[in-house]
């Protein structure tokens, strides 16, 4: 059971996707910021002086709070933009090695079919002669 476990966790899929959440993590951290400390107090100020991480609704002691809601609306927008962006790139990548495979296989093609065409040249030489 450890060695079929050595082999799961060892496997390149799942170590891409480990660093992918912890870059993700870190990402998250970094756009947070971003929307908190720079995005809404600049979009706050354009609203009059609004300052949205203390927008509230009362109710109870807590209350609704909507600011913090819209600015993990912010977020989410941001964080999934950004992933867009990025599987957009690896996506033309990709398509780029796609056409590059394709145009191997066509030039091994043609060379098969010369290949061909020759020796069936050869094969009606031989019995036209006999």
């Amino acid at each position: 059971m450890w060695e079929e476990f050595k082999k799961f966790a060892l496997k390149g899929n799942v170590l891409d996707l480990a660093v992918g959440v912890i870059i993700g993590g870190a990402f998250g951290k970094i756009v947070t910021s971003l929307v908190s400390d720079i995005i809404m107090p600049i979009f706050g100020l354009f609203m009059g002086g609004v300052d949205f991480s203390e927008l509230s609704y009362p109710a109870g002691e807590e209350g609704i709070k909507y600011g913090s809601f819209i600015q993990s609306i912010v977020d989410f927008f941001i964080i999934a933009f950004s992933i867009f962006l990025f599987i957009r790139l690896i996506n033309r990548f990709k398509r780029k090695e796609e056409k590059v495979e394709e145009q191997k296989e066509e030039i091994k093609a043609d060379v098969k079919e010369e290949l061909l065409v020759e020796i069936r040249d050869l094969l009606k030489k031989q019995t036209e002669g006999k």
